[in-house]
């Protein structure tokens, strides 16, 4: 006990000399938790296990930054203290590193939850060390095969996070290797967010877009053979969980507004998140928000559970994580940071918008965090870029993004590998025409970086 008292006293005041010594020197985020696992590997668990709500971990392959950013907000604007990890640093010692700073002298944080979004593969260590109270689980797409191999691997390492569960598991009705995972928990409750019969088709899954691939007689998380069939929708393959009963489900989407049917209601919402896809993490985020006031009221940590007009209120409020639909204001002239990972994100986001009310610029990177098979590309209609064309391409791989408009005809009017030097010319071409811009993850972060020396743009602490 004694031992473990010195700890709770000596790891936070370690974790913050090494934090304050790493961003002197300009170094990554990560340090100051690689240095604390390996000194005092309890402190995690040690710390988290002091919420009185417990911890909710975000995972899945699209969407986990803005969903976790959704649901903290709107957990704060309902009255509850939150800890999340913000950055995005979406592996163990990033949780860590997070916490350290909020950490006080005796090892104690103030904070009601833990909301925490963890990287697919890293989710599977964090569960050994602390079990989530809740689990909110959006989607397996296969954007990351060079890491994981294969679409079913990944969804197997979401299966850990399901049976580590302890109180209430979220799950995409809509994509059947998540939605299959109801099979492998022992929540307490199991509980779903979908789209209503209208969207599907706006939302397709991973095996919608691979119909073609001939991928049949897989095998889904929980065991059980799944054969893909093009006839079993009106949008072209399987739907296996349609049909399940969803806390709540997105009927309608619009530019800055969405419909949510919750308890055989629809409610209309305005949102401040933008794209299409970012509704249905709104959708998302309010399934796992309303089981939270459900039980933060039986727990005594509310009074009352909140309305759901009350919670959609505190939902339309929340701004978007960086990178993600930010728009970033530079000398009058708006530039919106659009990240893209896969040929569904990238397709969807492309639906969101109108491409002839702004210029384009499209910025693809290979690096580790990208995925280095950027083959996906060929996968993504860009034809609703023809009429305007797109300004400029950069990152790393930017003649083979240009190759690939090309084959779609869509006029590009300059190629140029140096981002800095792409984004200067981008921004200031055309003064006061709102700018988009798609970016993989690393190119996203090169982007904020340069236009931080060029404007104030909002520290995300990476």
């Amino acid at each position: 006990m004694a031992a473990q008292s010195l700890r709770s006293f000596l790891t936070p005041a370690l974790g913050k000399t090494v934090r304050a010594v790493a961003r002197l020197r300009g170094g990554g985020s990560a340090l100051p938790g690689k240095i604390v696992e390996s000194v005092d590997p309890k402190f995690l668990a040690r710390t988290l296990g002091q919420l009185p709500l417990g911890v909710m971990m975000v995972s899945g392959t699209n969407g986990k930054t803005t969903t976790t950013r959704i649901i903290a907000k709107t957990l704060e604007n309902l009255g509850l203290k939150v800890f999340t990890n913000p950055t995005g640093s979406n592996f163990v010692r990033g949780v860590v590193s997070s916490l350290i700073p909020l950490v006080d002298a005796r090892g104690r944080i103030d904070a009601d939850i833990a909301v925490l979004e963890l990287d697919e593969a890293y989710a599977v260590h964090f569960v050994k060390q602390v079990k989530p109270r809740y689990a909110l689980l959006l989607n397996v797409m296969r954007d990351q095969l060079d890491r994981f191999g294969e679409i079913d691997t990944t969804a197997g390492l979401l299966a850990h996070v399901a049976e580590a569960t302890t109180g209430t598991l979220v799950l995409n009705r809509e994509d059947r290797r998540i939605a299959a995972l109801a099979k492998r928990t022992h929540a307490e409750s199991v509980r779903y967010f979908g789209l209503e019969q209208n969207l599907l088709s706006s939302f397709p899954t991973d095996d919608e877009l691979h119909a073609g691939d001939g991928e049949s007689g897989e095998t889904d998380p929980a065991g059980t053979p799944a054969t893909v069939t093009a006839a079993a929708s009106p949008s072209g393959s399987t739907r296996d969980f349609h049909s399940l009963p969803a806390d709540v489900t997105l009927s309608g989407v619009h530019e800055h507004s969405a419909e949510f049917i919750m308890e055989g209601r629809t409610y209309s919402s305005e949102v401040k998140v933008s794209g299409i896809y970012n509704l249905f993490n709104a959708a998302a985020a309010l399934a796992i928000v309303r089981a939270v006031m459900t039980q933060a009221q039986a727990a005594g940590t509310i009074a009352k559970a909140p309305s759901d007009e009350e919670m959609l209120k505190a939902l339309s409020t929340v701004t978007p994580a960086f990178g993600r639909g930010e728009t970033i204001d530079v000398n009058g002239t708006e530039v919106e940071l659009v990240l893209v990972k896969n040929p569904a994100g990238f397709r969807l986001a492309l639906t969101s918008f109108d491409a002839t009310t702004a210029d384009t610029m499209i910025t693809i990177n290979d690096e580790y965090a990208d995925g280095r098979d950027m083959s996906w590309l060929w996968d993504v209609d860009f034809s609703s870029l023809r009429a305007r064309g797109v300004e400029e391409v950069s990152g790393v791989r930017s003649w083979d993004m240009a190759l690939r408009l090309g084959y779609d005809d869509v006029a590009v009017a300059q190629v140029e590998p140096d981002i800095p030097t792409a984004v200067d010319a981008f921004v200031t071409r055309h003064p006061g025409v709102h700018k988009r811009i798609y970016c993989t993850y690393t190119a996203m972060l090169g982007i904020r970086k340069h236009l931080a020396e060029l404007t104030q743009v909002r520290d995300a602490g990476v």
